[in-house]
């Protein structure tokens, strides 16, 4: 049976303080939702190659800590 790779970019913004620049990070995910890899962003990518986007506007610094996630279905860097 093969395994498919997502590709998941997550977004930490805090949304009580909006010049807090957004932590920016780059899972890879399989089927069963397990994360493979994850690897922190410096910027936005220019190019849109992301199969899911998820946001946590918490303020939370890393991916361990958030409990909750909204996912963008138009965002601008989705796959078409």
């Amino acid at each position: 049976m093969k395994r498919t790779v997502r590709i998941v970019l997550v977004i930490l913004s805090n949304r009580l303080h909006r010049t807090q620049k957004a932590r920016l990070l780059e899972l890879e995910c399989d089927d069963g939702g397990h994360i493979l890899a994850e690897r922190k962003l410096r910027s936005l990518p220019r190019a849109a190659r992301f199969d899911e986007v998820w946001e946590n506007d918490d303020g939370k610094t890393d991916l361990a800590t958030c409990h909750r996630f909204k996912k963008h279905y138009r965002h601008p860097l989705l796959k078409a």
